[in-house]
């Protein structure tokens, strides 16, 4: 009986897992097992909790300069979203994106990135992950490798005890390799259809390279993909979307945010 009510659990559990399988952008297959208001709900708490533990610049040139590279990367490929972008002033070199609309760059980031093309890089591919679900899917991973009697209720709704796991989940876990290299090849896109350069991007990355002074662990060791490897992916697509930059280009989007 015990083995039989086992089996039964399990398929139980497969069942509700198959139904929350869903498709990425570039056609990977994704576990979601929350709502977008849940995520959104979670996005806004750890954006809160973010605000309050570091300082934010408010109507500095680098908060205008972050707002201004920003927008021109949301108006155009996610005009429907209201977005709230916010500068944090620490040496971290480093930006962040949350469900909900948040955009998060840090002063840090800012000297690493010698301009709007390149910033536009990082908030191109920070973007990507919101919207390819990579934190949906990040949070509904936990929520996976944490299976209990609670599992198949979970597939269908989150309990509000899952709130609190927004700072944690959303902006101190790490994405996979996969969603990583999955956010570049639409941070890239995203750029060029906004007008920034998107040969700037592997640029970025070689600074970041060196901002790193050789910290990084092995590839094998890291949930991101190496430096150098993420390079080669960036210049190898370059011919894929440099003509989607030239249109943008050509039909009047060319951004003008300066570096202060």
């Amino acid at each position: 009986m015990r083995t039989q009510f086992t089996a039964f659990f399990a398929a139980l559990i497969g069942s509700a897992l198959l139904a929350a399988c869903a498709t990425s952008p570039t056609g990977r297959t994704q576990l979601i097992l929350v709502s977008s208001e849940e995520m959104e709900k979670m996005g806004a708490q750890a954006f809160s909790q973010m605000k309050e533990e570091t300082p934010v610049a408010r109507n500095t040139p680098a908060a205008r300069y972050v707002e201004c590279v920003s927008r021109a990367l949301t108006q155009v490929i996610a005009p429907e979203q209201s977005w709230e972008v916010r500068t944090f002033e620490s040496d971290a070199i480093n930006a962040f994106a949350l469900p909900g609309g948040k955009i998060g760059v840090y002063t840090g980031l800012i000297e690493v990135a010698d301009n709007q093309h390149q910033l536009a890089a990082v908030v191109g591919h920070e973007i990507a992950h919101v919207l390819a679900n990579h934190s949906a899917a990040r949070v509904s991973n936990q929520l996976a490798a944490q299976l209990g009697a609670s599992v198949v209720s979970s597939a269908t709704g989150v309990s509000p005890q899952m709130i609190g796991m927004g700072a944690q989940v959303l902006l101190l876990m790490p994405y996979g390799r996969a969603d990583e290299s999955e956010a570049d090849v639409l941070g890239l896109r995203y750029m060029a259809e906004a007008g920034f350069d998107p040969s700037a991007a592997p640029a970025l990355w070689v600074n970041m390279a060196k901002a790193k002074k050789g910290n990084a662990p092995p590839e094998f060791l890291s949930t991101h993909p190496s430096d150098q490897s993420r390079i080669e992916n960036l210049r190898s697509r370059l011919d894929e979307v440099m003509p989607i930059y030239r249109q943008a280009r050509a039909a009047g989007r060319s951004p003008n945010c300066r570096k202060p």
